[in-house]
């Protein structure tokens, strides 16, 4: 049996009423959904097809978000 494992996942609803994840520790690993149930499970599959695809040892950590201010 495979270990289970966490991502963090970036939730945001687009402008035609979708909404999109991405998970932050895999880039360019993203999808879409209608509602947020189908989403995480599209996001579950986004996630296995592409470490089938890739490196698994390669994944980065991911530590945290931070927010920060710049003039403008």
């Amino acid at each position: 049996m495979k270990k289970e494992r966490e991502f963090n996942i970036i939730i945001e609803r687009g402008e035609d009423g979708y909404y999109i994840s991405e998970v932050v520790e895999l880039p360019g690993c993203h999808t879409q959904a209608k509602t947020l149930d189908e989403l995480i499970e599209r996001t579950k599959e986004a996630i296995e097809v592409y470490l089938e695809s890739k490196d698994e040892a390669r994944v980065p950590v991911f530590i945290g978000i931070q927010k920060i201010r710049v003039p403008g």
